[in-house]
């Protein structure tokens, strides 16, 4: 490894220092995300996919996707338990496969209300097991490594992101059914590393943590309402991800509405390259981000990128050629970079140990709600307004949930004070 070191230029070195010396189930989880980002053709077209081939108007469109994620509201919640309890692998081999076996079946069945119905199923499914992908990472790691190991899987995702719409692009027109199977695939593939290369990790909750850095994911008994109510900072910090979501949620539903408005028949062919575009980005930029941001707290990171969103997504409304699309792509993928490397650190730093599941399924389901209001009230702001003013709506909405940041960093403080006085009281100095 020396021998190899002394080749490759320092400030490249620099750059991939968070990413070394990690468990080796993180390296694992890091392919098996490149491996399912790859097919990951359904999510970004869906949009299409309901209002093209279904031919669902935009705001009966914008009810059906936020009807199912009302349904992932509870699926996650229940994740989050079976994670805690039964094991994070279990929960993840169980409902990955059965979203699996819901996709394929997929692939057979024309465009109609049925296939609607069972976009939904596997959506609630994947939902599930949500919470137990997300504890699986937070138990691997800790806050010295932490940052590293979720901007490299992030960054896994984001490379076969980078392939993964393009190809849908090519399909979407006149083979529909292989986006199905081919999700399907690359899913089942996914699964298989997780199941053959990854250990359960439900064990590491049970440590004792003296460690002043790691006080505030000392386990705690009761249950998540009371956790969460003696952490008041995290249902802030929730509820301004919320706004992010909501505003983020418009990159997979208005974005290619918008497309198809401005570029006729070639919409979902750039859209296809808005998306390649948005992950070649992260690739190239989550190294240098994550250096960058290194020193810089979580919460104030999470105000510079809700900033970018509020930049590359109100631009829209002022500007609509095809190159101001991919500029604003590029800025809100910035901030993306910056909140993806941020947000899940930032939790399972101030999560007890002994209910990240449980924390992840309720968190995730405060945050998730943003994604599932923003199409239906967003379907009814452009059906009177039209996209361009929709579109400066929401830059002003997140502009000012970024500001409302402060108060998660007051709370936070005042938290961390009282569980450091804590364990120096059971220390007994």
């Amino acid at each position: 490894m020396k021998n190899i070191k002394k080749y490759i230029p320092k400030f490249i070195l620099k750059l991939l220092e968070p990413y070394m010396g990690l468990p080796k189930e993180v390296y694992v989880i890091f392919v098996s995300r490149i491996v399912n980002a790859i097919g990951s053709f359904v999510g970004p077209f869906l949009t299409l996919i309901l209002t093209k081939k279904i031919g669902l108007s935009s705001d009966v469109a914008g009810f059906y996707m936020s009807a199912a994620g009302i349904l992932y509201m509870p699926a996650s919640i229940i994740g989050g338990k079976l994670a805690d309890t039964l094991g994070r692998r279990k929960v993840i081999i169980i409902f990955d496969a059965l979203a699996i076996m819901v996709y394929m079946i997929s692939g057979f069945v024309q465009p109609s209300m049925t296939l609607v119905y069972l976009i939904m199923l596997a959506g609630t499914f994947m939902s599930t097991a949500g919470p137990a992908h997300d504890s699986l990472m937070a138990d691997l790691t800790t806050p010295e490594n932490r940052n590293g190991a979720y901007a490299l899987s992030y960054m896994g995702w984001n490379l076969g992101f980078a392939v993964g719409p393009l190809l849908a692009g090519m399909l979407f027109e006149n083979h529909l059914n292989l986006i199905f199977i081919g999700d399907a695939l690359t899913a089942l593939l996914s699964l298989i590393l997780i199941i053959f290369f990854v250990r359960e990790t439900i064990g590491n909750t049970k440590q004792d943590i003296s460690d002043e850095s790691r006080a505030m994911e000392r386990s705690e008994s009761g249950s998540i309402i009371g956790v969460l109510l003696r952490r008041p900072a995290l249902l802030i910090f929730a509820l301004v991800i919320l706004g992010y979501n909501f505003t983020y949620a418009q990159w997979g539903f208005m974005m290619p509405m918008h497309s198809g408005q401005n570029f006729g028949v070639m919409g979902a062919t750039y859209y296809g390259y808005m998306a390649s575009f948005n992950g070649l980005v992260v690739i190239a930029f989550t190294p240098l981000i994550t250096w960058i941001m290194r020193k810089i707290k979580h919460i104030k990171r999470i105000v510079f990128g809700g900033l970018l969103y509020a930049i590359g997504f109100g631009m829209l409304g002022l500007y609509n050629t095809l190159a101001a699309f991919f500029v604003s792509v590029f800025v809100f993928t910035i901030g993306e970079i910056v909140l993806s490397i941020s947000t899940m650190p930032f939790i399972a730093d101030n999560t007890p140990m002994s209910h990240r599941g449980r924390m992840s399924g309720v968190l995730g389901t405060m945050f998730g709600f943003g994604y599932i209001i923003s199409p239906l009230i967003m379907g009814t702001v452009i059906k009177t307004t039209g996209l361009e003013l929709g579109w400066i709506y929401l830059g002003i909405f997140v502009t000012i949930a970024s500001t409302c940041m402060v108060f998660v960093e007051k709370a936070i403080k005042k938290q961390q004070a009282k569980q450091l006085e804590m364990l120096e009281v059971e220390s007994g100095t």
